[in-house]
């Protein structure tokens, strides 16, 4: 899925760049790498049950209503139990009862879903299997290089928008496109026949492998920063790749691992699985793989925020603001909210900070901070929910209607509820 109009953002600079290598003129934009919080140790996850819920309201800003009631503990990540053994033949069919019957080479996606199980130790029982089924369907209907309706008048838009951004003549920006690529063909020619973010992918590193010094140049520009037929973001996968083992040869970068259907498959299950959530659904962990990882919990951490400070905000699960992935000196809304009740939780800025900045990671949840919003939150009322769906408007050019993460969420927990009655005779 394109996230954003981003995406785009860096290949007018880099086509410019290209003709600036003649002219003389080479703009150049700076996009460093989003960096990722430290990996927490995985729990297995617990076995949810599929209820349906209610259609989620439009995202809003939330006001403050009057404060609630008496804390519940909050139960502890499930204990890893140990993963029954399947061998690879079993396994792979066990997968399979489970995939859509419509899809092509069944038994290929099962050998790669199960490969992705069996190396990360993730049971694969049929909650988990299904999980996994959900995602695929919903971001590739089981397609490894899924085509975007629409991807080359898409880009064509993006650039001219950016061209007149950048007040770039539109001569010099014709110039550049017209320059033949590695492949044979001028870059006007790629753009024309794209259909896959993997062609575009590919695109970028072309150029990146073309220009003197492009590496340096546009290593880090490639705006193509998920694909492959679960989504998965390529610096979630660079970090995951150096963290745990993967189980196949790389003849490639991880960049381009990420665009197979095995890279994708495997990756795209350690982000949706691979960690504890504290979670009595699993459609909070849908929506944590559209937002980022306990963004479920940490927005319900703001509504808690919101009950006990009386300031409003979005609740959208990012407690602090990020910069490239690394938290911002500017205060967000939430770390101002608190600010304003620090004399209440008897802590001080540094010790709030210090709290939130363990907000992607499930230690958050055992901290001080954490502890006090909920205890004064509620010592008047009601217990407070530790699971919301966050509130975040989904951008894309290729989206042409209204769509948040609630929506997605929702629909891929009907697909898992699916997916669990496809074939009933595959469960234990």
């Amino acid at each position: 899925m394109i996230r954003s109009p981003a995406l785009l953002g860096g290949l007018l600079t880099s086509l410019a760049l290209l003709a600036g290598c003649a002219t003389g003129n080479a703009p150049v934009e700076s996009r460093p790498s989003p960096r990722l919080p430290p990996p927490v140790e995985p729990t297995l996850p617990a076995r949810p049950l599929p209820t349906p819920d209610a259609p989620r309201p439009t995202p809003q800003v939330v006001p403050a209503p009057p404060s609630v009631a008496p804390p519940i503990a909050q139960k502890p990540p499930p204990i890893a139990a140990p993963v029954a053994y399947l061998g690879e033949r079993e396994g792979r069919a066990l997968v399979a009862r489970f995939i859509p019957p419509g899809a092509k080479d069944r038994d290929g996606w099962a050998a790669d879903i199960f490969t992705a199980f069996s190396t990360l130790r993730i049971p694969p029982t049929p909650d988990n299997i299904c999980a996994a089924i959900a995602v695929i369907e919903q971001e590739s209907s089981f397609q490894a290089d899924p085509a975007v309706p629409g991807l080359s008048q898409i880009v064509w838009k993006e650039i001219d928008n950016r061209r007149e951004r950048l007040h770039l003549p539109k001569l010099l920006v014709d110039t550049a496109f017209l320059k033949t690529s590695p492949d044979g063909r001028s870059y006007k020619a790629r753009v024309d026949a794209l259909r896959t973010e993997k062609q575009m992918n590919a695109l970028f590193e072309d150029m990146i492998s073309e220009l003197p010094n492009g590496k340096s140049l546009l290593g880090g520009y490639n705006p193509v920063r998920t694909g492959g037929p679960m989504q998965v973001s390529v610096a979630f996968a660079e970090e995951q790749i150096r963290e745990k083992p993967y189980p196949y040869p790389r003849p490639g970068s991880v960049r381009s691992e990420v665009f197979t259907r095995r890279g994708g498959v495997y990756f795209g299950v350690a982000i949706l699985l691979d960690y504890p959530a504290p979670y009595n659904k699993i459609l909070y962990r849908f929506a944590d793989f559209n937002a980022g990882r306990y963004s479920s919990r940490n927005a319900a951490f703001q509504n808690a925020v919101v009950r006990l400070s009386g300031h409003s905000m979005a609740l959208d699960g990012d407690l602090l603001r990020y910069v490239d992935g690394t938290p911002s000196s500017e205060p967000s809304t939430t770390l101002t909210a608190l600010h304003s009740i620090a004399g209440r939780l008897g802590m001080s800025r540094t010790d709030i900070a210090r709290d939130l900045r363990l907000e992607k990671t499930w230690q958050f949840a055992q901290t001080p901070l954490y502890t006090k919003v909920f205890s004064l939150a509620e010592a008047a009322g009601a217990r407070l929910p530790r699971e919301m769906l966050p509130q975040i408007e989904l951008k894309s050019p290729k989206i042409q209607r209204k769509l948040t993460t609630a929506w997605f969420a929702e629909r891929v927990d009907g697909r898992y509820r699916t997916c669990l009655g496809r074939n009933l005779s595959a469960l234990p």
